[in-house]
């Protein structure tokens, strides 16, 4: 995130200063200059919003060519559920962190969407359980042959480690450096 002349990025829950190697409340940082308005960073709630709307606009365009690839109709017919605005935003709302927390253990990045792709086959077996016992499960993926109890399936590893790397590089990342204006009220 660039304010001014200093560059920030992304530890935990705070920005650090990477010119400077503190750590500041991005709010607190000022440059002096009273025309300058401060910059604090999306509210939790404004990035989950965004990250659930990423997610609903993937599953949309993914199922809409899929769908074409195996029945070949040019109307791109798309299907989700509103099931899929938590999962999306908070699978992706999560990965904030875990990112940081990977970059500044240096894992490199095959090692990083390895384990996305691992954690994301977690993430929708245990909704899928979740949404099966409350009759609400969207998905069934009983006509692949790599899927396990229909919830998961081996045929979507390279697509989901796209989209980890997708949602890491570039999701997250971008959301991260939004900022708002301290000008503009909150409500």
């Amino acid at each position: 995130m660039e304010t001014g002349t200093r560059s920030w990025k992304r530890v935990g829950a705070r920005l650090t200063s990477r010119d400077r190697g503190d750590t500041k409340s991005l709010v607190a940082e000022s440059s002096g200059d009273p025309q300058t308005p401060q910059r604090r960073p999306l509210p939790a709630l404004a990035r989950f919003y965004i990250y659930t709307l990423h997610g609903l606009l993937c599953e949309v365009a993914f199922t809409a060519v899929w769908n074409c690839c195996l029945t070949l109709d040019p109307r791109l017919p798309a299907h989700t559920s509103l099931w899929a605005l938590p999962m999306y935003g908070t699978a992706a709302f999560l990965l904030e962190d875990l990112s940081a927390w990977l970059k500044c253990r240096h894992w490199p990045l095959w090692a990083r969407l390895v384990l996305y792709t691992i954690l994301t086959y977690v993430w929708e077996f245990s909704w899928g359980i979740l949404l099966r016992l409350l009759g609400a499960c969207p998905w069934d993926y009983s006509q692949f042959q790599y899927n396990l109890l229909g919830l998961v399936t081996l045929e979507y590893t390279l697509p989901w480690a796209l989209a980890a790397l997708i949602a890491e590089a570039l999701i997250v990342h971008y959301t991260l450096r939004l900022s708002l204006d301290s000008r503009l009220p909150l409500n």
